[in-house]
């Protein structure tokens, strides 16, 4: 794998690229140094004409994504809150755009951020041990940017509840809700992942790569407008108390658990 930045980048000899999140954390947590690593580095392979698909993972089987760095949450203020969720959503755009199939390796606890990330991708594919939430109501914020595609995969009344309770659900109902286009038992998911892999390789790069143009086209103009404005919302409440108060909460939790 090629060393970048908080990740890791393999490209095989079918065309399968590989990026994986590399920070040292145990649950592949999404800090701005990670977001803009992972950005640049999604950016170049996607010039790169001899990617035919794109398989985005976590390091380890414990997270997919945990979520976004709380600690750096905590820190910010109402305009180093819009800085930071552009840069997330900068992130989640060079996934929606890649000009190939892009596939989530989501093993274990898929939070927040993690979500949003997946939802840009083409296909999500889990296990019965993994774990999904958005849980940013949790601590004094609203799920914003890429959340916005929720509704689309799993329905309004199932996206509210995500979104409006922060409650986790497994793989097996996140797959029955639609998010999950499979969900297997966690030893068999690197083979479902390389038996889709098998599908997308077996049709003509230049008609698949035609196809994800259309795909494109084809989204509601409404999931823009939504995007953009999400990001001034996100901005906006940082100006109130609840963020700090309700991250205080969190680390105080944490510290009683350890």
């Amino acid at each position: 794998m090629d060393d970048l930045p908080h990740a890791d980048l393999a490209l095989d000899d079918s065309g399968v690229a590989t990026l994986q999140i590399a920070n040292g954390t145990a649950l592949n947590i999404l800090g701005s140094p990670t977001i803009v690593a992972l950005t640049q580095a999604l950016r170049r392979l996607a010039r790169d004409a001899r990617v035919r698909a794109l398989v985005l993972r976590g390091s380890g089987d414990k997270a997919f994504v945990g979520g976004a760095d709380i600690h750096e949450l905590a820190r910010l203020d109402q305009d180093t809150a819009v800085v930071f969720i552009t840069r997330l959503h900068d992130l989640c755009e060079a996934v929606r755009d890649f000009p190939v199939p892009t596939i989530a390796r989501m093993a274990g606890w898929c939070m927040g951020a993690g979500m949003e990330l997946a939802a840009a991708c083409d296909i999500r594919i889990g296990t019965t041990a993994s774990q999904f939430s958005m849980p940013e109501v949790r601590i004094g914020i609203p799920s914003v940017i890429h959340a916005n595609l929720l509704a689309r995969l799993v329905g309004e009344g199932r996206t509210r509840w995500l979104l409006l309770t922060g409650a986790a659900i497994d793989g097996a109902q996140a797959e029955r809700w639609g998010y999950l286009n499979d969900c297997v038992v966690p030893g068999a998911l690197d083979e479902a992942i390389a038996a889709t892999l098998r599908e997308i390789l077996a049709n003509g790069p230049d008609s698949v790569r035609a196809q994800k143009v259309l795909l494109r086209a084809w989204e509601a103009p409404h999931l823009e407008r939504g995007l953009k404005e999400s990001i001034a919302v996100f901005g906006q409440s940082y100006a109130g108390s609840e963020p700090a108060a309700y991250m205080q909460h969190f680390f105080e939790r944490k510290r009683k658990k350890d």
